[in-house]
């Protein structure tokens, strides 16, 4: 078995992102790219996804209306790197229920009703609990932390979330000692997402959305619930109205529109590990010397102010960075088997 030792973390900073460079047909795009060079190790729905990322606008005045939401910040989780601009964080999305392509939950998202919202608690608890969300965030402290949020498909962003731990929600409930994992799933409204009512706009998954997390993964204080971000609550393509996100792992595992969550003895499915499980692990811990089998895992491009080109590329930390928080869930577990 592999032992992990807390490492010495080396900061890089994230203030030093190129200018944007003009794009002006997707031809030039494609071209810059290389897509003809990398296509055997870039799926499509990534290359498509780039593609659409450069024709589309910044403007969001068509978004579906948010409310502000009140928090304090949590200087405890605060990182020194450079936020993204919101206008990135809303446009640029991997919501596959909407659609495959960065910008389609931006452009198809909007119409998503969010209000009211049920979310349940079951399973292995003392008191299942079935919660209106809107009561629910008044009733919670809600915090400000600035994440990394690591894509596996090796872009990242810096988001200020709001939200609350999922310890806190979870405790409402009363884990029995048979809980080892937490179960979590997507809504299921095929009329109202397109991806859900056809496999081909949908990436060919199995719907519901289903994640997944170990018992102890759950607890740790890093993993939040977010309702919100840049002050405001979360929009639809970002997750509205009620998201997990988990900082030190890739960001498939932060499953967005959550109606479900229930505790259990097993290791529950998850939709990644169902659809391609050579490719996508139970554990999704980022990881830079474990790459994915199409490409490496090593660097990312981190989104700023200007396109995804222009972001600098940047060493991806183990842990995203969060070794010193939660390398020691881990010490015993071989990270090249259980990737």
């Amino acid at each position: 078995m592999t032992f992990f030792r807390k490492p010495q973390w080396d900061r890089f900073k994230d203030n030093d992102v190129t200018p944007e460079e003009v794009f002006r047909a997707r031809r030039q795009i494609a071209k810059a790219l290389g897509l003809g060079a990398i296509s055997a190790s870039v799926p499509l729905n990534v290359q498509a996804g780039l593609l659409d990322w450069f024709s589309q606008g910044s403007d969001t005045d068509a978004m579906a209306p948010r409310r502000p939401l009140t928090s304090v910040s949590s200087n405890n989780y605060g990182i020194s790197d450079e936020l993204t601009p919101e206008d990135k964080i809303l446009t640029h999305n991997n919501f596959y229920e909407f659609g495959t392509a960065k910008t389609d939950p931006y452009k198809h998202a909007q119409g998503l009703k969010t209000q009211p919202w049920s979310l349940s608690i079951e399973g292995e608890v003392d008191t299942p609990l079935t919660l209106d969300v809107d009561e629910l965030i008044k009733s919670l402290p809600i915090e400000e932390r600035i994440y990394r949020l690591r894509c596996v498909e090796a872009w990242s962003m810096v988001i200020p979330w709001l939200g609350f731990p999922l310890s806190a929600l979870l405790k409402k409930a009363n884990p029995t000692s048979r809980a080892k994992y937490v179960a979590f799933e997507t809504l299921y409204d095929p009329k109202q997402m397109p991806g859900q009512a056809s496999r081909f706009v949908g990436g060919g998954i199995e719907y519901p959305y289903v994640e997944g997390l170990r018992m102890d993964e759950a607890m740790n204080p890093l993993t939040l619930i977010s309702v919100g971000l840049y002050g405001q609550t979360l929009p639809p393509q970002n997750g509205a109205p009620i998201r997990l996100v988990v900082p030190w792992k890739y960001g498939f595992k932060s499953i967005k529109s959550i109606v479900r969550i229930r505790l259990v003895e097993t290791m529950p499915p998850t939709t990644w590990n169902l659809l391609a499980s050579h490719e996508y692990g139970f554990y999704a811990n980022v990881n830079p010397q474990v790459d994915h089998p199409r490409w490496s895992q090593a660097s990312e491009r981190r989104i700023g102010a200007g396109g995804l080109l222009s972001a600098k590329r940047i060493p991806t930390e183990l842990f995203n960075g969060y070794g010193e928080q939660v390398a020691g869930m881990y010490g015993d577990l071989d990270m090249r088997q259980w990737y």
